[in-house]
């Protein structure tokens, strides 16, 4: 009974953060074209009862900015995270299942993770053009060398179980023993290493777009606002940085607290701890 009160207190939490995100994501796409509109009669704007974020100095609504970059910082995120995961699940199967693929995903493993991340994502985002593909291209290939490996020793222990040897002596072809009993197996820690992608990648997306090789100025991403706000700091406009940068943490956090309680769904046994 206890266990089953913890489940649902879990299962209530990863809702509940699932249903903000989405709020939070649907909102801000709407906001888009209030978050680029310029008003010059409410520039440099303090927060008050006339704006919760207070303007720029465009006059722009620094509520509607910060709302329009969370959004697509978050599709980004989800976008990259899907795209690194399934390449992640799909060389950590390959691996497990030739020696030679793992020889190569090994030596794959150990050259990205062999270089500073966010020098990779840079690289690559410069190689494909920058911008919106620039950005989805440096995150996606670069954050799925860990849950790749993840995947490959989770192949390697589930080989060696009783029921998979037997199927392998009564020839059952390759292909039918992933799809049936591989994947099956997989699907908790591949959930859960997906969802804790998230904030990996929107973390990195934001960062490459602050350093200037990321998304474009036009576009009222969180990297843009933040890189923007720096040189209106020392004039005392603090809220330009403040309210952007601590919706930026507390997003990266729910998608945390989202994967912990991902991870406590999917695994039972963590929920009598």
């Amino acid at each position: 009974m206890r266990a089953w009160n913890r489940r649902q207190r879990a299962l209530g939490l990863l809702l509940f953060t699932a249903v903000l995100l989405l709020a939070v994501t649907v909102s801000g796409a709407l906001l888009t074209d209030r978050a680029t509109a310029a008003d010059f009669s409410r520039t440099n704007l303090a927060p008050g009862p006339d704006g919760l974020f207070g303007t720029d100095w465009l006059g722009r609504d620094m509520l509607s900015r910060t709302l329009a970059g969370l959004s697509l910082s978050i599709r980004i995120g989800a976008l990259t995270a899907c795209v690194s995961a399934v390449i992640a699940l799909a060389l950590g199967v390959a691996a497990a299942l030739s020696r030679w693929a793992d020889a190569v995903l090994s030596w794959l493993i150990d050259l990205f993770l062999g270089i500073p991340h966010i020098l990779l994502v840079m690289l690559i985002s410069l190689a494909c053009g920058r911008g919106f593909l620039g950005v989805v291209a440096g995150v996606s290939l670069s954050h799925w060398p860990s849950l790749a490996r993840l995947v490959r020793e989770e192949v390697l222990q589930l080989r060696q179980a009783p029921y998979l040897l037997a199927a392998e002596k009564l020839g059952v072809p390759r292909g039918q023993l992933v799809r049936r009993h591989l994947l099956p197996h997989l699907l908790p820690q591949f959930l859960t290493g997906l969802i804790l992608q998230f904030p990996h990648a929107i973390l990195h997306e934001a960062s490459v777009t602050f350093l200037g090789f990321g998304l474009s100025s036009e576009q009222p991403a969180i990297g843009v606002i933040l890189s923007e706000s720096m040189q209106y700091l020392t004039t005392g406009r603090w809220w330009l940085a403040l309210f952007p940068g601590a919706a930026l943490v507390g997003v990266v956090l729910l998608f945390a607290g989202l994967g912990e309680q991902a991870r406590r769904l999917l695994d039972p046994s963590s929920l009598h701890q």
